[in-house]
């Protein structure tokens, strides 16, 4: 277990606490000799010169500490790509999967995490490349899904998917999200799509308002090579984690594999996976 000296730290500033929340973390840091490095948007709002963009916050870092959502939560999750860095993640938001660490919760797990104490769960990424005639145009990894949707007055979008080159089917629908474990509780979730385990190897294809009522999600093994193949002229977009992407063109191939990078979750020690279904869903209590 790596010794924590230096920490990242990503916030949201559009939320109203967010400025107070930050410099009380800073001052807890200092008063125990911890480093830190703020991104840009953290640095701004605290009125603070020194930042580093969010790509390099976590070069010489042994921590990256976010505060705010799950949307948050993505984009630093992203930005560290690759990197065997926890992230530490606290839930500012609303609902917050992924950032499960309560504000009450902050300093005492981030103790915790301090002595090596810490509970880490690993969660797979998927790698998608945007491909356009022999060119590769784009090249993206994401930690929730792959969604190619069509745009506000788009009319259905006509999609050819294959599975290790084994045609699926031609979905005309309004879209088609490639969702990871971690991702089958956001967009896919709301689409119709299975919850699926965080550790379970798996991809799922769910179609948004498919245009058959018999074309359902289907769950393909991460070991899988799922390909897209965009029959619209227009008004098609390609979406990773609903952050980032591009309009797409016709003719136009999605690629997704299962990515090299994972993400470390700190994760509180007595919460489990069923625990944050029933809390952030409201399933019944026993």
């Amino acid at each position: 277990m790596r010794q924590i000296s230096t920490v990242g730290i990503v916030s949201k500033p559009k939320i109203a606490e967010s400025a107070d929340i930050v410099r009380g973390l800073l001052n807890w840091l200092e008063e125990r000799g911890i480093h830190y490095r703020l991104d840009e948007e953290t640095a701004r709002g605290v009125g603070r010169t020194e930042f580093f963009h969010r790509e390099e916050l976590a070069d010489g870092a042994d921590l990256i500490i976010v505060l705010g959502g799950d949307g948050t939560l993505l984009s630093a999750a992203r930005a560290v790509g690759g990197r065997d860095i926890p992230l530490f993640a606290v839930n500012l938001g609303r609902l917050g999967f992924l950032t499960s660490i309560k504000l009450d919760e902050l300093y005492p797990e981030l103790e915790r995490a301090l002595q090596g104490e810490h509970r880490i769960g690993r969660r797979h990424m998927i790698d998608c490349e945007l491909t356009r005639g022999e060119r590769t145009v784009a090249c993206y990894s994401a930690l929730n899904d792959v969604v190619i949707a069509k745009s506000n007055m788009a009319r259905m979008i006509d999609l050819d998917t294959y599975v290790d080159h084994h045609f699926v089917a031609a979905y005309k629908a309004d879209g088609l999200i490639i969702a990871t474990p971690t991702g089958s509780t956001a967009y896919s979730l709301s689409a119709g799509g299975p919850i699926i385990f965080p550790s379970v190897g798996a991809f799922c294809i769910t179609p948004i308002c498919p245009h058959m009522l018999t074309n359902r999600p289907v769950i393909v093994a991460d070991t899988s090579i799922i390909q897209i193949l965009n029959h619209g002229d227009e008004g098609t977009f390609l979406t990773i984690d609903g952050q980032v992407g591009e309009p797409m063109a016709k003719g136009d191939r999605v690629i997704c594999r299962a990515s090299s990078n994972t993400i470390c979750l700190i994760r509180p020690p007595k919460l489990l996976f069923f625990d944050v279904l029933r809390e952030k869903l409201k399933w019944g209590e026993r």
